[in-house]
Protein backbone atom coordinates (compact mmCIF):
# COMPACT_ATOMS: atom_id res chain seq x y z
CA UNK A 1 0.00 0.00 0.00
CA UNK A 2 1.41 3.36 -0.94
CA UNK A 3 0.75 6.23 1.40
CA UNK A 4 -0.58 9.61 0.36
CA UNK A 5 0.76 12.45 2.47
CA UNK A 6 -1.12 15.68 3.00
CA UNK A 7 -0.76 18.81 5.07
CA UNK A 8 -1.91 18.41 8.64
CA UNK A 9 -5.31 19.85 9.53
CA UNK A 10 -6.50 21.14 12.91
CA UNK A 11 -8.36 17.91 13.64
CA UNK A 12 -5.12 15.89 13.18
CA UNK A 13 -3.13 17.56 15.96
CA UNK A 14 -4.08 15.35 18.92
CA UNK A 15 -3.69 12.11 16.98
CA UNK A 16 -0.33 13.25 15.58
CA UNK A 17 0.98 14.08 19.04
CA UNK A 18 -0.18 10.66 20.26
CA UNK A 19 1.78 9.10 17.39
CA UNK A 20 4.91 11.08 18.31
CA UNK A 21 4.57 9.93 21.92
CA UNK A 22 4.10 6.32 20.83
CA UNK A 23 7.34 6.66 18.85
CA UNK A 24 9.17 8.27 21.81
CA UNK A 25 9.85 11.47 19.85
CA UNK A 26 8.64 13.99 22.41
CA UNK A 27 10.74 15.36 25.22
CA UNK A 28 9.73 17.38 28.26
CA UNK A 29 11.61 20.43 27.01
CA UNK A 30 9.78 20.44 23.64
CA UNK A 31 6.07 21.25 23.53
CA UNK A 32 4.63 19.37 20.54
CA UNK A 33 1.55 21.62 20.42
CA UNK A 34 3.80 24.68 20.16
CA UNK A 35 6.08 22.94 17.61
CA UNK A 36 3.10 22.07 15.40
CA UNK A 37 1.55 25.53 15.63
CA UNK A 38 4.86 27.20 14.83
CA UNK A 39 5.50 24.95 11.81
CA UNK A 40 1.99 25.34 10.44
CA UNK A 41 2.07 29.14 10.79
CA UNK A 42 5.01 29.58 8.44
CA UNK A 43 5.14 29.16 4.66
CA UNK A 44 8.66 27.76 5.08
CA UNK A 45 7.53 24.70 7.06
CA UNK A 46 4.83 22.05 7.12
CA UNK A 47 3.64 18.98 8.96
CA UNK A 48 2.68 16.16 6.62
CA UNK A 49 0.62 13.17 7.65
CA UNK A 50 -0.65 9.98 6.03
CA UNK A 51 -3.53 7.81 7.14
CA UNK A 52 -4.25 4.10 7.00
CA UNK A 53 -7.82 3.03 7.72
CA UNK A 54 -8.72 6.49 9.01
CA UNK A 55 -5.85 6.63 11.52
CA UNK A 56 -2.63 8.61 11.21
CA UNK A 57 0.05 6.07 10.35
CA UNK A 58 2.98 8.37 9.60
CA UNK A 59 4.08 11.97 9.95
CA UNK A 60 6.98 14.25 9.21
CA UNK A 61 7.65 17.91 9.93
CA UNK A 62 9.79 19.71 7.37
CA UNK A 63 11.06 23.23 7.24
CA UNK A 64 13.77 25.36 5.70
CA UNK A 65 15.70 28.53 6.32
CA UNK A 66 15.90 29.52 2.67
CA UNK A 67 19.05 27.48 2.16
CA UNK A 68 18.81 24.12 3.92
CA UNK A 69 15.89 21.97 4.88
CA UNK A 70 15.46 20.09 8.11
CA UNK A 71 13.34 17.07 8.99
CA UNK A 72 11.72 16.63 12.38
CA UNK A 73 9.26 14.23 13.98
CA UNK A 74 9.53 11.49 11.36
CA UNK A 75 7.17 8.95 12.89
CA UNK A 76 5.47 5.72 11.92
CA UNK A 77 2.84 4.05 14.09
CA UNK A 78 4.66 1.16 15.81
CA UNK A 79 1.94 -1.22 14.58
CA UNK A 80 2.59 -0.07 10.99
CA UNK A 81 6.39 -0.16 10.95
CA UNK A 82 8.47 -2.17 8.48
CA UNK A 83 6.08 -1.42 5.62
CA UNK A 84 8.06 1.37 3.97
CA UNK A 85 6.03 4.15 5.61
CA UNK A 86 9.11 5.81 7.11
CA UNK A 87 10.77 5.87 3.72
CA UNK A 88 7.55 7.32 2.25
CA UNK A 89 7.45 10.02 4.94
CA UNK A 90 11.03 11.09 4.23
CA UNK A 91 10.31 11.12 0.48
CA UNK A 92 7.19 13.26 1.02
CA UNK A 93 9.25 15.75 3.05
CA UNK A 94 12.04 15.76 0.47
CA UNK A 95 9.49 16.40 -2.30
CA UNK A 96 7.94 19.25 -0.30
CA UNK A 97 11.38 20.79 0.30
CA UNK A 98 12.28 20.44 -3.39
CA UNK A 99 9.03 22.25 -4.26
CA UNK A 100 10.29 25.08 -2.03
CA UNK A 101 13.58 25.27 -3.95
CA UNK A 102 15.61 23.54 -1.22
CA UNK A 103 18.25 21.04 -2.35
CA UNK A 104 20.05 20.05 0.86
CA UNK A 105 18.57 18.52 4.02
CA UNK A 106 19.85 18.26 7.58
CA UNK A 107 18.45 16.13 10.34
CA UNK A 108 19.43 15.30 13.88
CA UNK A 109 19.49 11.87 15.49
CA UNK A 110 20.06 11.15 19.14
CA UNK A 111 23.40 9.31 19.52
CA UNK A 112 21.80 6.30 21.21
CA UNK A 113 19.37 5.74 18.34
CA UNK A 114 21.43 3.34 16.18
CA UNK A 115 18.38 1.90 14.40
CA UNK A 116 17.30 5.32 13.14
CA UNK A 117 20.85 6.13 12.06
CA UNK A 118 20.91 2.93 9.99
CA UNK A 119 17.50 3.80 8.50
CA UNK A 120 18.69 7.21 7.29
CA UNK A 121 21.95 5.75 5.98
CA UNK A 122 19.86 3.32 3.90
CA UNK A 123 18.18 6.39 2.35
CA UNK A 124 21.53 7.95 1.42
CA UNK A 125 21.95 10.30 4.37
CA UNK A 126 25.45 10.54 5.78
CA UNK A 127 27.21 12.02 8.76
CA UNK A 128 28.67 15.44 8.06
CA UNK A 129 31.87 16.32 9.91
CA UNK A 130 30.38 19.35 11.67
CA UNK A 131 29.24 20.15 15.17
CA UNK A 132 25.64 21.01 15.88
CA UNK A 133 25.56 23.76 18.48
CA UNK A 134 22.46 25.14 20.13
CA UNK A 135 21.41 27.79 22.58
CA UNK A 136 17.98 28.48 24.06
CA UNK A 137 17.22 32.19 23.95
CA UNK A 138 14.05 32.09 26.07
Amino acid sequence: MSLVFRDMRDEDVDQTIALWRACDLTRTWNDPVKDIAFARASPSSTVLIAEVNGRIAASVMAGHDGHRGTLYYVAVDPAQQRKGYGRAAVKAAEDWLLSQGVWKINLMIRPENAAVKAFYESLGYEINPVFCMARKIV
